[in-house]
């Protein structure tokens, strides 16, 4: 059964500099996502501040988006029966990677 993670990961940087660092960083986040599992990306953005995108490997599929914020960046994944089983360990990989990205350099 699929299973909805959201991460809310607060940053300093403006709407302009974590929508710089979610493009130029979004593959860091992929393998947080798919925990390691070969998963193939595709990603769209479907308005200024939201990012689309969708994962499919394993016949397995994962759906989400990616909204920024001017304080925080949200990020929603509906993980599939395979990786739903192991969603609070990815939602952990996601935030941590997600605040190294975001992180003020």
């Amino acid at each position: 059964m699929a299973r909805p993670v959201t991460v809310t990961i607060s940053h300093d940087l403006g709407k302009e500099g974590a929508r710089a660092r979610i493009r130029d960083g979004f593959d860091q986040l992929k393998g947080s996502m798919t925990n390691g599992l070969m998963f193939k990306f595709s990603e769209e953005w479907t308005s200024e501040d939201t990012l689309s995108f969708t994962a499919k490997g394993l016949g397995q599929t994962i759906t989400g988006t990616i909204d920024v914020f001017p304080e925080h960046v949200r990020i929603t994944a509906t993980l599939p029966g395979l990786l739903a089983s192991l969603a609070e360990t990815i939602s952990g990989k996601i935030e941590k990677q997600g605040q190294i990205l975001l992180e003020h350099k």
